[in-house]
């Protein structure tokens, strides 16, 4: 019974080229052998993807049910295009690009930088309420890899010629063979004793040995700004650890933590706190002293002043991070009732009754 390549891949039979080979490069990488898949279904895929990705050998199927001669039958070995591999035929340009970045496993050049940059770093700052506020240098010290300052980062010992490397003749990438279920393959790799720069000194340096980085304590500043909101990432370009042979640097990004501060809350830029005051004086109004974080003022309580009532200190809340201005100081009354009262404040709270 002549085989359905349509339902091989799962496609309709007026799928377009496109289809066939996003069917194919799916099945390839589910049932790809390496990958812990199955290689008979990966074969199948392989077979109908070869005749359905041709013009002319998917018309004569569609009109015969046959596969035409050589088109994806077993057994064909290398043709130029394709790498027989335990029976069946492989398109290589095809799997290059679907395979591009599986470990060079059917010879596709993986690009690679020469040398490691560095990686970045992510650390913590830990800062007062006021600091958020009006801004802070955060000064620490961190263990991280450095630029070698015998070698600068070259990883060659001072004075020392460089040279092509002799493993792989400045290339970068020596060849090597690698056994798979499809058969020995040869694959690219970075050279493992220039690291894919393909230059190499004759004596490496003899702090770092060779890498171009050390690693040592160092000091570090980060400016956190005004208005800064805990949970803010601060990113200083160049501070992470240093590259392997002068390569460049990662980044380094402080996390901005706020500690709390029992005088104050913060809703956006806007501050808040409370302010108690007596029931005598939120009806008679009064003048008391609010703690901000400019300093203390002095806070006028309006005559009749209602429990909850909000008064607002213009501009002096949390400058804002990215515009001119401040937020507010939002004071919120609170009026106490007292738990316990003399006999003279009874009779007089009696007597206020009254008249009520």
């Amino acid at each position: 019974m002549p085989k359905d390549y349509y339902k091989t891949l799962g496609i309709e039979k007026n799928a377009s080229s496109e289809e066939v080979k996003a069917a194919f490069r799916r099945l390839a990488l589910e049932h790809h052998p390496d990958r812990g898949g199955n290689a008979e279904k990966f074969k199948e895929a392989n077979e109908a993807y070869r005749v359905l990705s041709d013009a002319a050998k998917r018309a004569q199927y569609d009109r015969f049910g046959t596969v035409p001669e050589g088109a994806g039958a077993p057994g064909q070995g290398f043709n130029g295009q394709g790498c027989g591999a335990q029976g069946f035929n492989i398109n290589m340009d095809d799997l290059g690009d679907i395979f591009g970045g599986f470990g060079d496993l059917f010879g596709a050049t993986e690009r690679r930088e020469r040398t490691r940059a560095g990686r970045d770093i992510r650390m913590d700052a830990k800062i007062d309420f006021r600091d958020a506020v009006f801004g802070t240098d955060y000064s620490a010290e961190i263990m991280k890899p450095t630029r070698c300052s015998r070698c600068n980062g070259t990883g060659g010992e001072p004075g020392a010629k460089q040279e092509n490397c002799p493993t792989c003749h400045g290339a970068g990438r020596v060849m090597q063979n690698r056994s798979t279920v499809f058969g020995v393959f040869q694959t690219a790799g970075t050279c493992p004793d220039c690291q894919g720069t393909g230059k190499r000194y004759e004596k490496n340096c003899t702090v770092c040995r060779g890498s171009g980085v050390t690693r040592e304590r160092q000091a570090i500043k980060v400016r956190i700004p005004a208005g800064v909101s805990d949970g803010n990432t601060i990113r200083v370009a160049g501070s992470g650890e240093a590259g392997e042979r002068g390569a460049a640097p990662g980044d380094l990004y402080v996390t901005v933590v706020v500690k709390a501060d029992p005088r104050f809350d913060r809703n956006g830029d806007d501050i808040t706190s409370e302010s108690r005051i007596t029931f005598a004086d939120a009806a008679l109004g009064t003048t008391v002293p609010v703690e901000t974080v400019d300093g203390k003022v002095e806070l006028k309580i309006p005559a009749s002043t209602q429990p909850g009532t909000v008064i607002k200190l213009k501009n002096r809340g949390v400058p804002h991070l990215h515009k001119d201005g401040r937020g507010d100081h939002l004071v919120t009354v609170k009026v106490e009732v007292p738990k316990k009262l003399t006999k003279k404040q009874r009779q007089l709270l009696e007597e206020l009754r009254l008249i009520e």
